[in-house]
């Protein structure tokens, strides 16, 4: 039997490739000879793009930007083996985890550090970037991380503006004088697991602003900000981009990388499962272990699980999931096209000590649910 371990991470625990080789060992102590390919995964969040960085060969490299607030921290980003492809989290400089729960406000933040990795990634020779935009701290529709890149947004008097999510409603003009490159010389990825649109109720304001530390007129003033500077970038770029699905994505950074970059978006897991060149993982394998923090209802509407199932099934490999907390009835569990799901909980502890435990409870659940299949 040959088992492939294709994994997300398990969000405050661990990262996806340690849930991988947790897993392994624990198949590997059931039975020593049982072979095993481990596969981390993401879905367009944070650790995205270490992991597509890990199945290209490529090599990671940081550098000293902005963080949201416009204070130094060490980021990170991946560069392909041939140098021309940069894979890029966002959460690594413009991140709600870089900020702590009082110095939350969407109001004030940006993309500007996102935009230094960008420009990096461009004069290192890059000409292709993958953008994961998850987990952002920002609702600034990605002026910062324009502005990081030559592009300067004026008042009505002329006056800069801060690249900041309450300054969205003052923009006027958009300057590209300075830009330093062609978007028809890069080609721009944004892989995204949301598809809000810009604005109004189902936008980027009034369903992200509030997780991001916005309060309801903070709310109220970044939807207000976010619709007057979409007809800002409709008259400049002419084009409109608000109804776009995912154009609200990570505070409208969808909608800025699609004007400021010309990127395309796209939902996250056909793109990791695309360029990790999972489907070819597959061929080998007997059987697909997979797993995720929490096992829901939600999982079969377009979470990397109920991706994977899809891939799994036309292959004719079957599915089995490991989970943190399993919340899903078994029409659910087999809606997302799992042939099983297992909480690792073995016991009742509380969240802090069960994410403590997560490595352990998992080589062990992997150890007793290969005993079971095979003696």
């Amino acid at each position: 039997m040959t088992i492939l371990i294709a994994t997300d991470s398990f969000k405050d625990a661990l990262p996806a490739k340690a849930v991988c080789r947790a897993i392994e060992r624990g198949l590997k102590r059931a039975d020593s000879e049982i072979k095993t390919q481990i596969f981390p995964l993401a879905d367009g969040g944070e650790g995205t793009a270490a992991i597509l960085t890990f199945h290209n060969d490529g090599q990671t490299l940081s550098k000293e930007v902005n963080d949201p607030l416009f204070r130094p921290v060490e980021a990170s980003y991946g560069l392909s083996a041939d140098g021309r492809t940069a894979f890029i989290d966002m959460a690594e400089a413009s991140g709600l985890q870089l900020l702590e729960e009082d110095e939350r406000n969407p109001l004030l933040t940006s993309t500007y550090g996102t935009g230094e990795l960008i420009a990096d990634a461009l004069e290192r020779g890059a000409r292709r970037i993958l953008l994961g935009i998850g987990g952002s701290a920002t609702n600034d529709c990605g002026t910062g991380m324009a502005a990081a890149l030559g592009y300067r947004f004026l008042d009505e008097n002329g006056e800069e503006l801060k690249p900041i999510g309450k300054n969205l409603i003052n923009i006027r003009k958009i300057v590209d004088e300075e830009v330093s490159f062609s978007s028809a010389d890069i080609e721009v990825e944004v892989i995204s697991d949301v598809d809000n649109p810009l604005y109004g109720p189902d936008g980027a304001a009034y369903i992200y602003a509030p997780q991001k530390g916005a309060d309801g007129p903070a709310v109220t003033t970044l939807d207000k900000g976010l619709r007057h500077f979409s007809g800002i970038l409709d008259d400049h770029f002419n084009r409109s981009f608000a109804d776009i699905p995912a154009a609200g994505a990570a505070g409208g950074m969808g909608a800025g990388a699609m004007a400021f970059l010309g990127a395309e978006l796209r939902p996250g897991t056909d793109a990791i499962v695309e360029y990790t060149d999972f489907d070819k993982a597959l061929q080998d394998a007997d059987l697909l272990i997979t797993g995720e923090g929490k096992l829901d209802a939600q999982t079969a509407h377009g979470k990397l699980i109920h991706g994977i199932c899809r891939r799994a099934q036309k292959s004719g490999v079957p599915v089995i999931a490991l989970c943190g907390t399993l919340d899903a009835a078994p029409e659910q569990i087999e809606e997302i096209g799992l042939k099983a799901a297992f909480s690792i909980i073995d016991r009742p502890l509380p969240l802090k000590e069960a994410l403590k435990h997560t490595e352990r409870s998992l080589d062990q659940t992997a150890f007793h649910l290969l005993r079971v299949l095979t003696h």
